[in-house]
């Protein structure tokens, strides 16, 4: 089994890592991501096929079946047919959606990828942005690009959330009120 350059946790994390190490076998990454990633777009647009891959009521075998039909006439790779069928065969196609982006993750770190996600009050100007950029840059090795990608969180009052890769640091205002609040409600 090759390894994942990221672990993702969860059943989905399992069988987009299993996806990982196929691919790789077959020297298949980049067509399997590209793969996946029409097909998640074509899920999202098309509510019909949709409902009609993560419904209950079709047998497991038959959605097997026509999954395995519509790939070989696709001409989709070896592995993402194997998934789709699997997830099928284990009436576990509601879970493709977490799995390809957890496949996605798994390849943006195999490309040298850093996604931070900045979580902040109001949203950020370009000044501030640029400088965001430039300390979380000073982080990451030669090697690594960062994706960066902000939302915009009200609640937070103010600060910032970041979480970079699984380390997540919370300098908001609002988890300080929230530890002063809890601070002096034990001590009183």
């Amino acid at each position: 089994m090759v390894k994942a350059p990221v672990q993702v946790f969860g059943l989905e994390g399992r069988y987009a890592t299993a996806l990982y190490s196929a691919a790789s076998k077959l020297k298949q990454l980049d067509q399997v991501e590209k793969e996946l990633v029409t097909w998640q777009q074509t899920l999202k647009n098309d509510s019909k096929l949709r409902d009609i891959v993560v419904s209950p009521i079709i047998n497991r075998k038959v959605l097997s079946t026509a999954l395995k039909d519509t790939c070989e006439k696709l001409r989709l790779s070896a592995a993402t047919s194997n998934l789709l069928q699997v997830l099928a065969d284990n009436g576990r196609m509601k879970k493709l959606d977490t799995v390809i982006n957890h496949f996605k993750t798994i390849m943006a770190a195999h490309r040298g990828d850093v996604v931070c996600e900045v979580t902040t009050a109001k949203p950020l100007d370009d000044s501030q942005r640029k400088q965001l950029e430039g300390a979380l840059k000073a982080f990451l090795k030669s090697n690594e690009k960062l994706q960066l990608t902000s939302k915009v969180d009200p609640s937070i009052i103010g600060g910032l959330i970041v979480s970079v890769g699984d380390k997540y640091v919370d300098m908001s205002i609002a988890s300080k009120v929230k530890m002063y609040k809890d601070l002096i409600s034990t001590s009183a």
